[in-house]
């Protein structure tokens, strides 16, 4: 199932995909996509219905988050070989892991901002992981367990803030509008292999990122075993799994950044497309 937000900003909706690719209207049967939902028995109710019974949204709504509500929003470094390579970093032995606030999440189609006095906005097509159960000192064999679904995500950084001023990575990864999650949240089942997904990002129409997540260095198992060793994962948490090359800051022979007025278009297998439009913050 297809499951997204819809409405204006603060005032999203939840809603399903039907057969036909049309948003239904889930407000009858719950408050919203986010983590109380994934935890009640609501998700099975809605599998084993006739969607089209469901009230129809007609137009062109805008389309939020499709979580609402994320307590976390957890992020895998460095998590394909080659991204590592390009980013003049070593292969890391261990995850990588940081955060975006969850203030930087926005939809797959509002605007990306370029924070004031940025020189060095990049962007990073990821693939998204929903938890749908708590999830602490989890076995890797039963991670899957404890996902609800995936969604694609752009991990959109600031390398100066990232790695030039200090501390750790968080400062470059959490400005306001640098977490596009969506369009959709597909649940598990209807993705057997999250590691054999092609995904892709272009800007101005130009590909610069085209890879694969079988390419990942730590899968998705292992990538929620290891986290709920150091905090509790809980239903509605996101995490981002990791970017392939072709990122600004990899192209040779000098980097290329993000401008005002340019435009991202990124998608996964599966999971539906993102645009986003740059603008000056």
């Amino acid at each position: 199932m297809k499951f997204l937000r819809y409405g204006p900003v603060g005032k999203e909706k939840p809603a399903v995909l039907d057969g036909d690719g049309q948003i239904r209207d889930l407000s009858a049967l719950t408050r919203d996509i986010d983590g109380a939902f994934f935890a009640s028995e609501t998700v099975e109710r809605i599998r084993k219905m006739d969607l089209n019974t469901l009230p129809l949204v007609t137009g062109t709504p805008r389309i939020g988050p499709c979580v609402a509500g994320i307590g976390k929003f957890v992020c895998i470094g460095l998590n394909y070989a080659d991204h590592a390579e390009e980013s003049g970093m070593p292969i890391p032995a261990e995850p990588v892991v940081f955060n975006k606030w969850t203030s930087a999440v926005v939809g797959p189609y509002d605007d990306v901002k370029i924070p004031r006095g940025s020189t060095q906005t990049d962007w990073e097509v990821e693939l998204g992981v929903v938890i749908g159960k708590a999830a602490s000192y989890i076995d890797e064999a039963r991670a899957y367990e404890h996902v609800a679904g995936y969604c694609v995500i752009n991990d959109v950084s600031e390398r100066s803030y990232q790695i030039e001023r200090g501390g750790t990575w968080d400062k470059g990864k959490g400005c306001d509008t640098f977490g596009p999650i969506g369009p959709w949240l597909v649940t598990r089942d209807e993705i057997p292999d999250p590691h054999q997904l092609n995904l892709w990002l272009e800007v101005d129409g130009q590909r610069y990122q085209n890879g694969n997540t079988e390419t990942m260095i730590f899968r998705v198992p292992k990538i929620i075993a290891y986290l709920s060793q150091f905090m509790t994962l809980h239903p509605g948490d996101v995490i981002s799994t990791g970017t392939p090359p072709g990122v600004g800051m990899g192209i040779k022979p000098a980097p290329v950044y993000l401008r005002a007025n340019q435009a991202m278009r990124l998608g996964i297998d599966g999971l539906g497309e993102q645009r986003q439009r740059v603008v000056a913050a």
